[in-house]
C-alpha cells in the first residue's frame, strides 16, 4: 500500500512533479478531428480558436492502415501551430492495440511540451491508468517535459463502470473522465445502434384511463441517466471533470442539445463535438444562461458570508442555494475570461436584474 505521501511524488527520476489539483480551463467541447486527413488538417488554425478543446483522435475513427499517418499528422501539426488558449489533447489507441506504445512514445518525447491531456479509451480499472501513469512519467523524463501531462479515462465498458470510483482517484494525473456510449452499449449487451441520445422504445406509460379508450400518454427516458450521475459522482469526489462523450446523429440538432443539456444539468462540464455544427451547440449549453448568472450573483451579494437564510423575490435562499450558485458564478467568470461575447451577455443581464 502506497503511503499518501509518495502519491505526489514523480514516478520517474526527472520527471515533473504530479498536480495537486486538477486546474480549470474552460472544456465545454472536446472537438475531434483526424489528424492524418489533409483537408481537416488543413481546417486546424481556423477551427482551433473558436473551440476550447481541439483532439487529434488516433483511435477507433481512423483505420488501422492509417494510424500512423494519423500519428506522424498529429507531430507536425503540434509543431507548426499556434492554439493560444486552446487546448490540445489526443486520444490514443486501447491499450491492448499494437498502436498505444507507439502512440505514447512518439507523442510524449516529440510533442509533450504541447500536450495538454491524452485520452485513454476503454480503461476498466485503477491498473490501466497506473500502467500509462509511470510511463508518462519515465518518458516525460526522457523528453525533458517540464509539467506533467494529464490523463483523461473513457467510460466505455461495463467493467469500467463498475470501476469508475477508482478509476477517477487512480493518479493526480486524472484531469476526467467522458462517457463512451456507443462502446459501452455493445459492452452491456445493450439493444440500441444508435451513438448516444434516447431510443423511443425506451419508455413509460401512463396508467389506463377509466374508459380504457383514450390513448395513453408515453415518455420516452433517459438510457444515459443513471451513467452519467455515477461518473459525475466518482469524478466530484476526486476532484476531477466529468464529461458527455458522442452524439452520432450529427444531423438532429434539437437531441443533441437536449442531451447536452441533460448532462450538463448533472455536472458535466463539456461533450465532445463531432461536426462542427455541435461546436456551437455545446458552447451554448455548456455556458450557464446570463439570467442565471445574474441572479447567482445577486443571491451571493445578498448573502454576504453565505450564512443564515434571506428571502429574495419570494425565494428563500441558505448556505445551500449559496453554494449552487457560487458554482454557476465562478464558471461564468472562467467562460467569460475566454469569451469576449459571453463576458458581455453576463455584464448586460446583470445590469438588468434589480438588486
Amino acid at each position: 500500500m502506497r503511503s499518501p505521501k509518495d502519491f505526489f511524488r514523480p514516478l520517474a527520476v526527472g520527471a515533473p512533479a504530479p498536480v495537486r489539483e486538477v486546474p480549470f480551463r474552460p472544456s465545454r467541447m472536446i472537438h475531434f478531428f483526424d489528424p492524418g486527413n489533409e483537408k481537416m488538417a488543413a481546417k486546424v488554425p481556423a477551427i482551433a480558436p473558436t473551440v476550447d478543446v481541439l483532439l487529434g483522435n488516433l483511435e477507433d475513427a481512423v483505420a488501422a492502415d492509417r494510424k500512423e499517418a494519423a500519428r506522424t499528422g498529429l507531430v507536425r501539426i503540434a509543431k507548426d501551430t499556434d492554439f493560444g488558449d486552446t487546448q490540445l489533447w489526443t486520444r490514443v489507441n486501447s491499450l491492448d492495440s499494437p498502436w498505444a506504445l507507439d502512440d505514447l512514445i512518439t507523442l510524449v518525447t516529440e510533442i509533450g511540451d504541447r500536450l495538454d491531456v491524452i485520452m485513454v479509451p476503454k480503461v476498466e480499472g485503477a491498473q490501466d491508468i497506473h500502467y500509462v501513469d509511470r510511463l508518462l512519467a519515465q518518458l516525460e523524463a526522457k523528453a525533458g517535459v517540464t509539467r506533467p501531462i494529464l490523463v483523461h479515462a473513457i467510460l466505455e465498458t461495463a467493467t469500467g463502470v463498475a470501476n469508475v470510483e477508482e478509476i477517477a482517484g487512480a493518479s493526480p494525473r486524472m484531469q476526467g473522465i467522458s462517457l463512451g456510449p456507443a462502446d459501452l452499449a455493445a459492452s452491456r449487451r445493450m439493444k440500441t445502434t444508435r451513438v448516444g441520445g434516447g431510443h423511443p422504445g425506451y419508455l413509460v406509460r401512463e396508467d389506463p384511463h377509466a374508459d380504457e379508450v383514450a390513448p395513453r400518454a408515453t415518455f420516452q427516458q433517459d438510457l444515459w441517466h443513471y451513467t452519467i450521475a455515477r461518473m459525475v459522482d466518482a469524478c466530484a469526489a476526486h476532484g476531477i471533470l466529468p464529461y458527455y462523450g458522442p452524439f452520432g446523429d450529427i444531423k438532429d440538432t434539437t437531441a443533441c442539445e437536449d442531451q447536452f443539456r441533460n448532462a450538463f444539468l448533472l455536472g458535466c462540464v463539456g461533450a465532445w463535438s463531432l461536426h462542427p455544427v455541435q461546436i456551437d451547440i455545446a458552447k451554448r449549453v455548456f455556458s450557464p444562461a446570463p439570467a442565471d448568472v445574474a441572479w447567482a450573483r445577486k443571491v451571493i451579494a445578498a448573502m454576504g458570508d453565505g450564512t443564515g437564510a434571506v428571502m429574495i423575490d419570494g425565494k428563500m435562499q441558505d448556505d445551500a442555494t449559496y453554494k449552487q450558485c457560487q458554482v454557476v458564478a465562478s464558471l461564468a467568470d472562467a467562460l467569460a475570461a475566454r469569451d469576449p461575447e459571453l463576458r458581455d451577455a453576463y455584464a448586460a443581464a446583470e445590469k438588468e436584474t434589480p438588486a
